[in-house]
């Protein structure tokens, strides 16, 4: 399985954003993919995940109505629009495949990409 993401970049506060992630390998439908995100001064953080299944989706408190993932079927490409960003939303952001069910709280994920970094100045 692969993940990769992009989009990363230095924006000012109250930019918009989206990044990208191209999956491969995944053998069913039955997965999650998500995004979270990671500091050296905080834990990881789970950002949004959707289920390739069905489309559902769910979201971390902190980025609710600012954030919005989408799935695009035709090239297993999964997408995280920033909207409204802030200089706490900093970190590099990760795109993970989990089997079964979203996992936002967890600790860890089943596959992850090598991470993209987003700056936001103030």
């Amino acid at each position: 399985v692969q993940l990769v993401e992009s989009g990363g970049a230095l924006v000012q506060a109250g930019s918009s954003l989206r990044l990208s992630c191209a999956v491969s390998g995944l053998t069913s439908d039955d997965y999650a993919l998500s995004w979270f995100r990671r500091t050296p001064a905080r834990e990881r953080e789970g950002v949004a995940c959707i289920m390739i299944k069905d489309g559902s989706s769910y979201y971390g408190d902190s980025v609710k109505g600012r954030f919005a993932i989408s799935k695009d079927s035709a090239t297993n490409t999964i997408h995280l629009q920033m909207d409204n960003l802030r200089p706490d939303d900093t970190a590099v952001y990760y795109c993970a495949a989990d089997p079964y069910m979203c996992r936002l709280g967890s600790p860890r994920s089943f596959y992850s990409g090598q991470g993209t970094q987003v700056t936001v100045s103030s």
